[in-house]
């Protein structure tokens, strides 16, 4: 049976139209009435003066500016000044009613403006109650056109290449989706929510439905903007049926993408239905215990912008960082994603020129070489063909970085010295690579000058190390000088750590001069490290902390 919608523009327009012929009908009669009500015609001088020599004039009324002669079957009137009101007003009488005119428009005008106010409330009260009935259309409209559902992931961990470090990390998430009461047995509380952190097309979305294929538990998607509506309420509204679905279907994995759309900072720019739904989503993270058999996993590239409240403990506790894949990973990703199609493809040498590029660009460019080979006539997808469509790629999607030979060698110096220093300086770093940097973020109140100095000697080490080593200076350097340059003014601003707590600007000069030369010191005594560890970088593209350890312990 099909509902039938009122009309609520049709309604709305029909009654603005009933309310503005009222108000038309009103306003004619308010002219008509100031029309009629002084029917008197107007005189000279001359026409007055022949009916007072006539006798014809009965009384003499007085109306402000005007003098009405009124005789046996007609009114007349003339301006107060244009007769001789001592011959007149002696010889008749005067009836005087000075207010009279200013009452009948004072009246009209203060009835027409009552009018008008009258409309202007009417119209506005419509509106919103037009408004909300569209609302609750919508909202019905919605509930009936997009429910809550759960999906079935038929995606597993072989499915995806390239992440040993993080099917790690979630391996006990899956074992406890699993086995949800060998946990309570014990007593031990998972983490509510994870999140994935790493930029885009890194594969968060496709890990998470790997979690929930292996674990074989329902997995319920929702993009973190789907969450911002327009309409007050609805977000937070969306947020509470997703939970509700998701503990009656337990265990199971609740996933948020781009959780930042909601999830942003709250500050000076509001947003009431945003932070409405940040609240909810803070309201239900709280309200299920650890052992509900609910898991939310939220995936963002902009984990600075997330509001201080969602990464607490309790929330989304446990992070999960995701890197650009590096060689190994690129080489696997590639097998994986030639698995299904004939080839010959040489792929650790794909793997090799395919520097920066995340796990979509791998599939778009293995897409588009098998594209290419069969445009030419072939039925094997050959190494050549890569190579013809890697620049299409690169140019259909600009934020690749990708680094030629030369600048691969180049990058290796600049990392490789980060790497070099921060381990000799105990700056203690994850993984540093030829595109990633991942120091370990310091989560101490109280830090000491050393350990901040050292620090933005690690940000200064690349672009030292490559000018000592090429004689040049490169853009590459550009986003670690930001970071020393921001550290140094804390150091000295924020921090006053001078000698007698005074701050004057040659402090910070002096103070980047004084880590420069250190680190041009250290570089040419840590030399032959520096060549063994960018080596490593030109073969592995990434070095951990215990690697670089082991290469400085060999040297020295």
């Amino acid at each position: 049976m099909t509902e039938t919608k009122p009309d609520f523009k049709a309604l709305f327009m029909s009654k603005k139209i009933q309310i503005i012929a009222s108000l038309l009908i009103v306003a004619v009669a308010l002219l008509a009435y100031g029309m009629l009500r002084d029917r008197d015609d107007i005189i000279t001088h001359k026409q007055a003066n022949a009916l007072f020599s006539k006798d014809k004039i009965k009384k003499i009324v007085l109306d402000g500016d005007y003098v009405h002669l009124e005789t046996a079957d007609k009114s007349y009137k003339i301006y107060k000044d244009a007769i001789n009101k001592a011959s007149f007003f002696s010889k008749y009488p005067v009836e005087v009613k000075e207010s009279r005119a200013y009452l009948y428009d004072i009246l009209t005008l203060l009835i027409l403006i009552g009018a008008f106010l009258f409309l202007f409330r009417f119209l506005k009260q419509s509106k919103l109650q037009q408004l909300r009935q569209i609302r609750a259309a919508k909202v019905d409209n919605t509930e009936m056109s997009e429910p809550v559902q759960a999906l079935k992931s038929n995606i597993r961990f072989s499915d995806v290449a390239g992440i040993k470090d993080v099917k790690e990390e979630l391996e006990e998430i899956i074992d406890f989706l699993r086995e949800p009461q060998k946990y309570r047995d014990m007593d031990i509380r998972l983490p509510k929510g994870v999140l994935l952190v790493g930029p885009p097309g890194v594969g968060k979305t496709f890990i998470s439905k790997a979690v929930a294929g292996e674990a074989g538990v329902p997995f319920f998607y929702q993009s973190g903007a789907s969450f911002v509506h327009i309409y007050v309420g609805m977000g937070a509204k969306r947020v509470s049926e997703l939970f509700k679905k998701a503990k009656q279907m337990a265990p199971s994995i609740i996933f948020i993408d781009e959780i930042d759309a909601v999830g942003k900072s709250r500050g000076e720019f509001r947003n009431d239905e945003r932070e409405a739904t940040l609240n909810q989503l803070l309201t239900e993270m709280d309200g299920f215990e650890e052992s509900s058999g609910v898991i939310v996993i939220g995936a963002t590239n902009k984990i600075d912008v997330l509001d201080e409240a969602l990464l607490r403990a309790g929330r989304f506790d446990r992070r999960i960082h995701i890197s650009l894949p590096d060689l190994e990973d690129r080489a696997k990703t590639l097998e994986l994603y030639l698995a299904h199609k004939p080839n010959q493809v040489d792929i650790a040498y794909v793997a090799r020129m395919t520097v920066g590029f995340n796990s979509a660009a791998l599939d778009t460019l293995t897409n588009e070489a098998a594209i290419f080979a069969m445009r030419e006539g072939r039925s094997l997808v050959e190494t050549s063909d890569f190579e013809a469509v890697r620049e299409k790629v690169l140019s259909g999607k600009r934020k690749i970085l990708s680094f030629t030979e030369e600048e691969r060698k180049i990058q290796a110096v600049y990392q490789g010295a980060k790497a070099v220093i921060a381990t000799w300086l105990d700056v203690e770093f994850e993984k540093i690579g030829i595109v990633t940097t991942r120091l370990i973020t310091q989560e101490h109140e109280i830090l000491s000058r050393s350990k901040l100095l050292n620090r933005i000697k690690v940000y200064l080490a690349g672009s030292i190390a490559t000018e000592m080593h090429y004689n040049e200076q490169f853009t590459n350097a550009r986003a670690d000088i930001l970071l020393a340059k921001e550290l140094v003014h804390k150091v000295i601003y924020e921090y006053a750590m001078s000698d007698n707590f005074i701050v004057t600007p040659d402090q910070e000069e002096e103070l980047v001069k004084a880590s420069v030369s250190e680190v041009k010191a250290l570089i040419k005594t840590l030399e032959k490290a520096l060549g063994e560890v960018s080596a490593y970088l030109l073969i592995h593209e990434n070095i951990t902390h215990d690697a670089c350890k082991d290469i400085l312990r060999d040297i020295f």
